[in-house]
Order: structure tokens, then C-alpha cells, then sequence
């Protein structure tokens, strides 16, 4: 709630040996501390607080000696310095105690003032764009049809062969430019597929056959496609984990040598399922 209080911020003898008065309006106790703090030059994180309480009761006394109605709201601001006031005057060695444990009494009166000074500028901005901007209007753009202005376009000849021309175009750089892709799905489409279980008989038909044999003899390079080979590969891992073939190579990237490893007439059938 605002509480505006005419208190005497300056006093001087007037000609008759009585006091001359100039009257200014606060608008609540922080206001009128912030006003001390700025007339007095006062660094707001190191504020005195002994003439600061001094001068703000002083106001206060002033105010009551004019038969002025003091707020409640600056009584409770006076009891606060006072408080604030009385732990600064604590003996040295709880002063000190206090200070070691950063509990300065006038901190939170120092938050208090700064915010107040934060909506105080705040305030005195928004003041200043209303003077600045008050009497400005502002024209919305005007439509030719808010303004009833008909505007015709000119007419233009449409001529069939153009558009023609221009889908034929348009289908023409299709055709350039997916003709590539078009080849590729087709082979990817046409790719035949090859059945692991497939190449497991085939291989186990050869060594039953032959004995043994090596992989690039099943599977050679320039007759089988990659895609072959590696599923020959997997074939020949299946027929290792069922404890079917060995499968010898004396150092990496050499050739492997692939063999039965029984000769039992049982395992000469074999029907990978």
C-alpha cells in the first residue's frame, strides 16, 4: 500500500527567528531513507548506520513537532534502525564474532534499499517513455481493399504450347536425373536370394566328396559374388558350431583349409534344418 507523508526534507531561519520549512512528499519509509542516502553521498553497501538512524529520526521528531500523522509503516522502518543500530554498538568482541560469521545487521535493510532503487529506475523509465510517447499514434497499413481502391491485373494471354512446353521440360530432367536410380532398384530388385542353410549342404556335399578343401576353392572370387561368398562363410561357421568340419588357417588373411572331422558312417548324412 502507498503512504504518502509530507515531512520537512531541509530547514533554515526565516526572517522572524523562526524556522523556514520546504515540505517534500515520501512516498514510504524507504523512500525517505534512499532520499538520505543520495543527498548525504552515502555508498549503499557500507551505509553509517548511526547518522543515517540520527537523521531519520530527526525527520520523524520534525514531523511530530508540525502535528503531522506519522505512518505506521515509517515507525516500524525507525524501530528497525534503531535495532540495527543497537548490534552495531554490541562490545568489540561480539561485533567481531559477528562480522567473522558475515552476519552484518545491515544486510537486510541494504537488500530492501536496492531493490527499491531497481523499481525506482524502472519507474522513472517507464515515466519518461510515457512523456516521450504519450501523444504518439500509430497508423495501421492500409489495404487497397480498406481503402476501396480496385486493382485489376493486366490481362495476359494464356497460350496452350507454353504450359506444354513446360511439362515436357519438367518430364525431361525427371527422366535425366532418375534414370540413374531407376537401373540401381531394378538390380537391387532382381538380387537373388541366398540361403544360408543352401550353402551349408553344398559344402558339406563337397567335403563328403573330397576330404577336404579350401574356402577359395568352394568359393572363388572370380566366379562367386561378394554377397555368395559371405554367406558361404556364415554356411561354413554353422557347420563349425555343429561340431561338423575343421577349419585350419596358419595366420590371418591366409587361406583356410576346411576337413571333415569324423569319419563315422552316421555323420556322412547330414541335413541342416
Amino acid at each position: 500500500m502507498r503512504t504518502d507523508v509530507m515531512i520537512p526534507s531541509e530547514t533554515k531561519v526565516g526572517q522572524n527567528g523562526a524556522p523556514e520549512l520546504k515540505i517534500r512528499e515520501f512516498q514510504g519509509p524507504l523512500d525517505l531513507l534512499f532520499h538520505l542516502i543520495e543527498k548525504n553521498d552515502i555508498d549503499i553497501y557500507d551505509i553509517p548506520i548511526t547518522e543515517i538512524t540520527d537523521q531519520y529520526m530527526a525527520y520523524l521528531s520534525e514531523m511530530s513537532r508540525l502535528d503531522m500523522e506519522v505512518a505506521s509503516d515509517f515507525l516500524v522502518m525507525a524501530a528497525t534502525l534503531i535495532h540495527i543500530k543497537s548490534r552495531m554498538l554490541l562490545p568489540g568482541k561480539i561485533a567481531q564474532s559477528n562480522a567473522a560469521e558475515g552476519d552484518d545487521p545491515r544486510e537486510e535493510l541494504v537488500i530492501r534499499l536496492l531493490h527499491y532503487r531497481r523499481c525506482k529506475v524502472m519507474a522513472s523509465d517507464l515515466r519518461k517513455r510515457f512523456e516521450n510517447y504519450s501523444d504518439t499514434y500509430i497508423r495501421l497499413p492500409s489495404t487497397p481493399k480498406m481503402l476501396d481502391i480496385k486493382v485489376e491485373a493486366p490481362p495476359q494471354e494464356f497460350d496452350p504450347n507454353h504450359f506444354s512446353d513446360a511439362v515436357r521440360q519438367v518430364a525431361l530432367r525427371n527422366e535425366v536425373r532418375f534414370a540413374d536410380l531407376a537401373s540401381k532398384i531394378t538390380h537391387i530388385l532382381k538380387r537373388d536370394k541366398i540361403s544360408v542353410r543352401e550353402k551349408m549342404r553344398t559344402v558339406w556335399a563337397s567335403i563328403m566328396s573330397r576330404g577336404k578343401c579350401f574356402f577359395h576353392e568352394l568359393f572363388p572370387s572370380s566366379s562367386v559374388d561378394k554377397t555368395e561368398r559371405v554367406v558361404g562363410f556364415l554356411a561354413i561357421l554353422e557347420l563349425l558350431r555343429g561340431n561338423k568340419i575343421l577349419a585350419t588357417q596358419d595366420k590371418p588373411f591366409d587361406v583356410i583349409l576346411i576337413e571333415r572331422k569324423s569319419t563315422t558312417p552316421e555323420d556322412s548324412v547330414f541335413d541342416p534344418h
